[in-house]
C-alpha cells in the first residue's frame, strides 16, 4: 500500500483529523497542532490525547505528521515575534511528544532583510533552543523547502545543510521536500534526467537519509518561478510524469507523502479524494 495521504483539519478534536483520513483511505495523513494563524495554542488536555491516540490505534493511519503554525519565524527580526516563535515551537515538540507523532515540519522562515547567512545562523541557534528546552526526545524538525520567494530561507539545499550541519541536534533533524516549492526555487524532476540530477543534488548536499517526508502538490507557476501556488496532481507545470518517478523510486517507498492541494470537491467528489486516486494510478496500483 503506498504511504500516501493528505492534510486533515483537527476542526472538533484532533482525532477529527484521523476520521477525514479514514475516509479517504489515507495510509498517512498531515496535521496542525493548534491554530495555524493564531500565536493563541488554544487548550491541550490529557483526553484529547488520549483519543487521539485510540483512534490512531483503531483506524491504522501512521505515521501522522504535524506541520507547524504558519507564523513562526525563528529568523525573525522583531524580538517580540522571535519570542513567541521560540514559544510556539517548544509548545508544538511537546504536544508532538505526548501524540507520539515522529516529524514536526517546519517552515525555516525568513530574514527580513538580514541576509541568507545571518538568517541561517539565527535560526539555527533558535531551533536548538526551542529543541533543548521543549524536553522532547523522539521528535525529528523537517525542514520544508521553499519557494524562494522575498527572504524566504530554505529554498537552496544548501541553505538547509547548513542548518543542519550547524545544529548541536543534527541526528533530530530532516527535510520535507515540498514538490511544488522545490520546482518554484528552479529544481526540476519532470523528466528521467532531470529527476535524477536534483535527487543527486539533495544527495551531494544533504544525503538522501535525510528526506523524510513529501509534500506533493503540482504547481500553478513554471519552474524557477518562486512562486508559491499549489496545484492539483497532474493539472499543473509539473505534470504527471514527475510524481510518476517520485512513486517508482524504491528509496521513498517508506517515506510519507502528504497532499497540500487545494481543497473543495469535483462534481461532488473531493478533491483530495481525486488526487489520492491520482498518485495511485501513477504508481500502478488499483483503486
Amino acid at each position: 500500500m503506498l504511504l500516501i495521504g493528505a492534510h486533515q483539519s483537527i476542526s472538533g478534536g484532533l482525532y477529527k483529523a484521523l476520521l477525514g483520513g479514514e475516509e479517504l483511505g489515507c495510509a498517512t495523513i498531515q496535521i496542525f497542532l493548534r491554530s495555524n494563524l493564531a500565536w493563541n495554542p488554544g487548550r491541550f488536555t490529557e483526553s484529547a490525547a488520549a483519543r487521539f491516540a485510540q483512534t490512531q490505534a483503531r483506524t491504522g493511519i501512521t505515521p501522522v505528521v504535524a506541520h507547524n503554525c504558519y507564523l513562526v519565524n525563528l529568523a525573525a527580526t522583531d524580538p517580540t515575534i522571535l519570542s513567541r516563535s521560540i514559544d510556539a515551537t517548544i509548545d508544538e515538540l511537546r504536544r508532538a511528544e505526548v501524540l507520539a507523532i515522529p516529524y514536526l515540519v517546519m517552515h525555516p522562515g525568513a530574514h527580513l532583510g538580514a541576509g541568507e547567512h545571518a538568517g541561517l545562523r539565527k535560526l539555527t541557534g533558535n531551533l536548538d533552543r526551542a529543541i533543548a528546552d521543549s524536553g522532547a526526545k523522539r521528535v525529528r524538525v523537517l525542514l520544508e523547502t521553499t519557494a524562494g520567494q522575498g527572504t524566504i530561507l530554505g529554498s537552496r539545499f544548501e541553505h538547509l545543510a547548513e542548518v543542519i550541519a550547524g545544529s548541536r541536534f543534527t541526528e533530530r533533524l530532516g527535510v520535507c521536500y515540498d514538490t511544488c516549492h522545490t520546482f518554484a526555487a528552479g529544481y526540476d524532476i519532470r523528466t528521467p534526467a532531470a529527476y535524477r540530477k536534483t535527487m543527486r543534488d539533495f544527495d551531494r548536499k544533504l544525503g538522501i537519509g535525510k528526506l523524510l517526508c513529501f509534500h506533493v502538490n503540482d504547481a500553478v507557476f513554471d519552474l524557477g518561478s518562486r512562486r508559491d501556488r499549489h496545484a492539483h496532481i497532474g493539472r499543473g507545470k509539473l505534470g504527471e510524469s514527475a510524481f510518476a518517478q517520485l512513486l517508482a523510486d524504491s528509496r521513498f517507498t517508506s517515506v510519507p507523502k502528504i497532499l497540500e492541494t487545494p481543497k473543495g470537491t469535483l462534481r461532488g467528489k473531493p478533491w483530495d479524494k481525486i488526487n489520492l486516486d491520482t498518485l495511485r494510478r501513477l504508481a500502478g496500483e488499483s483503486q
